[in-house]
């Protein structure tokens, strides 16, 4: 099949959170099992300064109709591996900044504009080139556009661009709404512009329209399928979301075993198996050393979270559980940024028992690699989870999560007193008593050593490779064509 998609990251060009690891990923297997793939990303200044994008080369210039006027841009194309093309939509006064969306204290005011420009940039390219996808698959709000922009330019130019479209839910909570201003840039029809389109409590809202006029809809996980038709856990798009009902599937993201492997990362001091886990003491002894912990002998655990400093990552639960981590012997290792609040919060605990407690106030892809091996479980409490990678690498290293019974960490995890074969983690509710009671059970397994060991093997033995979640993907296009 000739595969089209379209995302706002990719790793390893660019990446703020789990949507760059799976769009790369599924890109990269699909590609990996002979199909034709091509990927559309932001020619961010960063992404076109990665080794791999300095072969790239211009193929298009492009003239894009943003409301009453016109805009620039070019489109450059590198291909780093066999059936892969990665394809740059190009414009230095949108792309060429610091950050991807916003500046870190707030999203960039012109959003709304940089990423219209970005789909019509693609849709654009896809008719020039007349590359004739089979599916274009669209990821996030940056993204959502691009279905009915799709088949927009198709009745306009009377032409095909793509047999059938698909639209990824990678995180309901985060939309894409503007003021209504927005909507002229799109140069859509006005019918659009109403209830039954794009508008939103009188606002634009994107991802609505990636949920209403893709062909198929699908997120990351069969659990949070169910959860974003709810009021609970689908901020105000539940209903769209349920009118769609039979189109949507939920379907897992996985990780990539050339990446995250305990036995081969590049990143660890020392490599591992289930087979001979000697290595994991040294990355135990290492990540202490590098975040100035004190060391942490047989029967202290080392406790460890990589995560955006966000409410829906459950920060706020481990800064109510302080008193667990001061008056318990054990660690903490924090890697994150984010919140300001909720970083502050952690910056003010580890300044409260520096020698127990570390916060890495960063992004930084090597430390996260040696959390995952050196903690001897991840905490991971979120509100909601609509797939979630760190359980997944948890399991892959060895390394227990304690996580909450919401979206894709309830799909991905078995607890170990509830599962008939023992478990590979410890559940708890989304509450600061479950997080509690959590961390109380963590405790008594590290305890017991042999309990521990056997966790450890079930978990390493979990297949999570995106061999199957392409599987799962390749599957849903073929239903649709």
């Amino acid at each position: 099949m000739k595969i089209v998609h379209v995302a706002s990251e990719l790793f390893p060009y660019v990446k703020t959170g789990g949507l760059a690891d799976a769009v790369g990923s599924l890109a990269s297997t699909l590609a990996g099992a002979g199909h034709e793939v091509s990927v559309f990303i932001p020619g961010y200044s960063a992404a076109l300064a990665h080794p791999a994008a300095a072969a790239a080369e211009r193929v298009l210039r492009l003239k894009i109709e943003m409301g009453d006027t016109f805009m620039t841009g070019e489109v450059k194309l590198f291909s780093p591996r066999p059936n892969l093309g990665i394809y740059t939509i190009c414009r230095e006064e949108f792309f060429d900044r610091r950050g991807a969306y916003g500046n870190g204290e707030r999203d960039y005011e012109d959003n709304y504009q940089r990423y219209i420009f970005f789909c019509k940039g693609a849709v654009e390219t896809l008719r020039l080139l007349e590359m004739q996808a089979d599916i274009v698959h669209a990821h996030d709000w940056q993204a959502a556009l691009t279905p009915l922009l799709l088949r927009h330019a198709e009745n306009r130019y009377g032409t095909t661009l793509a047999l059938k479209t698909v639209f990824t839910i990678h995180n309901i909570a985060f939309q894409g709404l503007f003021p209504m201003r927005a909507f002229p840039h799109t140069n859509l029809p006005d019918e659009l512009r109403g209830i039954d389109g794009l508008e939103y409590y009188g606002q634009m809202n994107f991802m609505k329209g990636g949920i209403l006029f893709a062909d198929r809809v699908t997120t990351v996980s069969p659990r949070y399928a169910r959860e974003i038709q709810t009021p609970e856990y689908g901020c105000g798009l539940d209903g769209v979301v349920a009118s769609r009902a039979e189109d949507l599937t939920g379907l897992l993201n996985g990780l990539d075993p050339a990446i995250w492997n305990p036995a081969t990362d590049a990143h660890l001091p020392a490599n591992y198996s289930a087979a001979d886990m000697t290595g994991k003491a040294v990355c135990r002894e290492t990540l202490l050393k590098k975040t100035a912990l004190e060391p942490a002998p047989g029967d202290t655990p080392v406790f460890g979270m990589v995560c955006r400093l966000t409410e829906q990552k459950g920060v706020q639960l481990l800064l109510d559980n302080r008193d667990f981590f001061l008056r318990h012997d054990c660690r903490l290792v924090v890697l994150g940024s984010g919140d300001r609040r909720l970083e502050d919060g952690l910056r003010a605990l580890a300044a409260s028992r520096p020698g127990k407690i570390a916060l890495a106030a960063r992004l930084d892809e090597a430390m996260s690699h040696l959390i995952e091996a050196g903690a001897d479980f991840f905490v991971m409490p979120s509100m909601f989870e609509p797939c979630g990678l760190n359980q997944m690498y948890s399991q892959a290293y060895g390394t227990p999560p304690l996580v909450t019974c919401v979206g894709g960490l309830a799909d991905t995890v078995t607890d170990i007193d509830a599962a008939p074969d023992g478990g590979t983690g410890i559940m708890f509710p989304p509450t600061v008593a479950g997080l509690r009671h959590g961390l109380k059970r963590a405790l008594a397994l590290f305890a017991d050593k042999p309990a521990l060991a056997a966790v450890r093997a079930r978990a390493m033995q979990r297949d999570f490779s995106w061999a199957g979640a392409a599987r799962a993907y390749v599957h849903l296009y073929e239903e649709a064509l």
